[in-house]
């Protein structure tokens, strides 16, 4: 039957390490692959020394993989924290000086993220609008492709140092003027490579990650042309030595400036664990082996690595979704997938240096501007405004806000305005932050009851009753006595229902004949009609 495969869960510590040796081993070769580049441009694009992003990686993979609540998540530097760890730097200085105060505030961030672990506030991610979300995570893609088409374009770094992001895109045609032929060639190709290659999932040639592809291809082609004599110096990465950079390089002097660094450790805590949490529910839904993480324990991990990276120098992690998705597709069986992606990147850039200097920054351009159109791409506009036209304005509202003033402001406007429009339709004052919720059980029966409205901010209330539910009942949710029921809400219970279903349980959601839905999506949020007879 479908739960045959829980019989042969793989085993975990050092029995898992023996018995899954290979499949772990060569899952974590192939995220090695498609990390270190990857870690590499974002380190560089988030104004780090590019090899932190590599010390960052070992961490996620060495350390932290010894101590994580999830299997199958890859930790490592992220794109989606590109957007803040520049804005940190910029703002505590610029520079080394920026870089150092910047990790400072990091350090702190990281230690308040082992206290969302302690206080087990790992269901953190259920209490944002998942509209705001996704706005947050389209203004960063749309962020990161502003920000890395001057180097596509291997551009002087005075023609966009101080521009803000507005700035930055109204200066594309600029940037198009000054553009290097020779840099910008290889940008192109490499930047057609990584959006051609999912197309060539079915051929043996497509089986090589595509960030692979793009070194294969484009350090002979820097080669040809002598980049090293012939180009300035910024065409080409320099990350010097990971023994002489590695060392306590974090400056807690930055407190002083008690505003920006207060601003920058919640940005970092907020953003990192809801990039994380999200990432592993993603995974969690993908493993062959139905095993649910530990959200707790995974902050806690998590936290550990970013304190421990901070302090030497490293940019934040999180549990990053390309390369755990990767990790998953490739076999990995358990949580030495993500040690051995570590353990292969600090062997190669102890031995391989020279080779990693050879990268031209276009290249890396290329492979962020392509994680930035996934972020943004066309169809999460789509897909948000078939949910309904007032997801489509939040998401909207939370781009705007991030582009022209930033990610906390971004995430503040988008909840908002999610806000105003509940009240708008109906949802009492009285039921923004608590749900009255009564849980009755007969026989073998469970019946939730959830009054006046069930919305994305009282929705933590409606979870911890929910989760208290044993496994293998019948559950009936009943939604009749509410006004609203959100969008959040109606994703989150779907979720609900899979996970106690996948346990032998059985869920029914009624109540809903008197609710409209704001569009035919089958999550889109539901308002009471007046009538009763619809």
């Amino acid at each position: 039957m479908k739960h045959t495969p829980k019989l042969h869960i793989p085993k975990d510590g050092w029995e898992g390490l023996k018995q899954n040796f290979t499949s772990d081993a060569s899952a974590g070769f192939v995220v090695f692959l498609l990390a270190m580049p990857l870690s590499l441009g974002i380190a560089k694009a988030s104004d780090f020394p590019p090899i932190m992003g590599l010390l960052t990686a070992i961490i996620g993979g060495i350390l932290v993989s010894l101590i994580s609540g999830s299997r199958l998540t890859i930790k490592g530097p992220a794109a989606g924290l590109i957007v803040v760890v520049a804005g940190s730097v910029a703002d505590f200085g610029g520079g080394e000086t920026g870089w150092k105060l910047a990790l400072g505030a990091m350090v702190v961030a990281g230690l308040v993220q082992i206290l969302f672990g302690v206080f087990k506030l790992g269901k953190l991610a259920d209490i944002f609008p998942l509209s705001a979300i996704h706005g947050m995570l389209a203004a960063i893609g749309i962020i990161i492709i502003a920000k890395q088409i001057p180097i596509l374009l291997d551009v002087n770094p005075d023609l966009y140092k101080g521009l803000s992001i507005p700035q930055m895109i109204t200066s594309i045609p600029i940037f198009l003027a000054n553009f290097d032929p020779r840099a910008t060639m290889i940008g192109l190709y490499s930047l057609a490579i990584m959006l051609g290659w999912p197309y060539l999932k079915d051929f043996k040639l497509g089986k090589i990650p595509a960030p692979l592809m793009v070194l294969i291809v484009a350090i002979p082609s820097e080669l040809a042309m002598d980049f090293a004599h012939t180009e300035p110096p910024y065409a080409l990465l320099h990350i010097g030595n990971l023994v002489e950079n590695v060392k306590f390089n974090a400056d807690f002097s930055g407190i002083s400036q008690t505003g920006i660094f207060i601003k920058y450790v919640i940005m970092f805590a907020l953003v990192g664990t809801l990039e994380s949490l999200l990432t592993v529910k993603a995974i969690d839904m993908v493993d062959p082996f139905k095993r649910k993480s530990n959200n707790d324990k995974d902050l806690i991990a998590v936290g550990v690595g970013n304190t421990f990276a901070a302090l030497l120098g490293g940019m934040p992690m999180i549990s990053e979704v390309a390369r755990s998705s990767a990790n998953v597709t490739s076999g990995a069986k358990t949580r030495w997938a993500n040690f051995f992606h570590g353990f292969f990147i600090l062997v190669f850039v102890l031995v391989a240096t020279p080779v990693i200097e050879m990268i031209p920054n276009a290249a890396l351009a290329a492979m962020l501007i392509t994680v930035g159109i996934k972020l943004a791409h066309p169809k999460e506009f789509v897909n948000t405004f078939r949910i309904g036209k007032e997801q489509l304005a939040i998401f909207l509202v939370t781009i705007a806000f991030t582009i022209f003033e930033d990610l906390l402001i971004g995430i503040g406007a988008g909840i908002l305005l999610k806000i105003i429009i509940h009240l708008f339709h109906g949802a009492p004052v009285s039921s923004l932050f608590k749900a009255p919720t009564l849980v009755s059980f007969e026989g073998n029966e469970y019946l939730v009851e959830i009054d006046k409205a069930a919305i994305f901010s009282n929705f933590l209330g409606i979870k911890t009753k929910l989760n208290a539910i044993p496994a293998g009942f019948n559950v009936t949710i009943d939604l009749k006595n509410t006004k609203i029921v959100d969008h959040s809400v109606m994703e989150n219970l779907h979720h609900f229902k899979h996970d106690y279903e996948e346990n032998g349980g059985h869920v029914k959601i009624i109540g809903l004949d008197n609710h409209k839905p704001v569009s035919d999506h089958h999550l889109a949020s539901r308002n009471v009609v007046a009538a009763s007879k619809q």
